[in-house]
């Protein structure tokens, strides 16, 4: 794929409708509204596999969150980002769903706004992650109950945008998996 291509956004609507394309720093500085793809990966055990950021991402760095995101590239489906991108960074290939989608605005580090349509994807696997060191630093799984625990005593460990929608994809995987004690 063209270098051009890979550091595009697709710009949307409020309705997920694309609006065009533009250069991702630029779309993050613009506080525009574009697509984005949020993957979570659980074991078996329906502990969450959680990674670490590089300290050197463009934002966020070195906070927990989610096992992978991305944006689409243009003319790329929300179902096929969401599993490059975990493989890219984690390793893992897995049969990911869509579980649902949300749109948010917050600004972050480095000057820079995240304002997305983010389509949230859930997958389980118990392979081991091989994760790639320019994008993720650590990898650890944990229950739901620890996570949440967490998450209130130290939420500047975590991103923005994990820790408004870990409780709704909480609720999602328990809908799936029968109530698992364990998430």
């Amino acid at each position: 794929m063209e270098s051009n291509v890979v550091n595009n956004v697709i710009l949307v609507d409020k309705d997920d409708a694309p609006i065009g394309v533009m250069e991702k720093m630029e779309a993050h500085r613009k506080a525009l509204l574009h697509r984005a793809v949020s993957v979570f990966v659980f074991n078996t055990k329906g502990e969450w596999l959680l990674q670490r950021r590089a300290t050197a991402k463009y934002h966020s760095g070195s906070l927990w969150t989610n096992t992978c995101c991305t944006h689409p590239f243009p003319e790329e489906t929300n179902a096929h980002s969401a599993s490059r991108r975990l493989k890219q960074e984690m390793g893992l290939e897995v049969t990911l769903t869509e579980i649902f989608h949300f749109i948010y605005h917050e600004k972050l580090d480095n000057e820079l706004t995240e304002h997305e349509y983010d389509h949230v994807f859930m997958g389980v696997s118990d392979a081991v992650p091989a994760i790639n060191n320019d994008e993720v630093m650590d990898y650890r799984y944990v229950s739901y109950s620890e996570l949440k625990d967490e998450v209130i005593r130290f939420p500047e460990h975590f991103t923005y945008w994990f820790k408004k929608i870990m409780d709704d994809v909480f609720l999602q995987f328990n809908q799936v998996h029968n109530g698992n004690q364990n998430v």
